[in-house]
């Protein structure tokens, strides 16, 4: 019997822009219709992936690749899959879209003064006092995608809002992955 490959939808954005609140929250209406998905949370997987995360651009490339391939390989198994993963280079988005067959990028938009009031992880104030500066969009680049298939601006709207808004926007890609 051959498993119908899932998809893979990465939310992609700066640090604080609330890509793992929005993941989880499509999440939620997907089940509500019947569309089981799984959370691939980067912030989950890089404390058992990267104990002691230097950032570095070689250790970023090794780690999005490495969840680029969990991803290719829960997908090619028949889960749906959302990654919540800054991925700061686009590059490490590519590198995931050749390995995913029905891959989507989801851009949750947010001015950095926004993501850094937000700080959940106090990621920006550690930034501030560090002469090495690895957060994205302050010390290291960040580069938006530049054809998402959903974009959100998660300042201007509530999570439940994003979330349906991401689900509008992807409605018709996503009528060709059900059964």
């Amino acid at each position: 019997m051959h498993t119908r490959p899932g998809f893979v939808l990465w939310f992609t954005g700066l640090p604080g822009s609330g890509k793992t609140t929005l993941a989880y929250a499509v999440q939620e209406k997907l089940q509500a219709q019947q569309i089981p998905t799984l959370v691939v949370d980067s912030d989950t997987f890089r404390p058992s992936l990267v104990p002691h995360p230097t950032y570095s651009p070689a250790e970023r490339e090794w780690f999005y690749g490495v969840l680029a391939f969990l991803a290719a390989w829960l997908a090619g198994n028949g889960q749906n899959v959302l990654v919540s993963a800054t991925a700061n280079r686009r590059l490490y988005r590519e590198h995931a879209r050749a390995q995913i067959r029905h891959f989507a990028e989801v851009y949750v938009r947010c001015p950095p003064a926004v993501c850094a009031a937000r700080d959940p992880k106090g990621i920006y104030a550690l930034a501030r006092g560090s002469r090495e500066n690895q957060v994205p969009g302050l010390g290291a680049p960040y580069e938006p995608p530049l054809a998402p298939a959903a974009t959100v601006d998660s300042d201007l709207l509530t999570v439940p809002e994003a979330a349906s808004e991401v689900l509008n926007q992807l409605a018709h890609w996503l009528a060709g992955r059900k059964g």
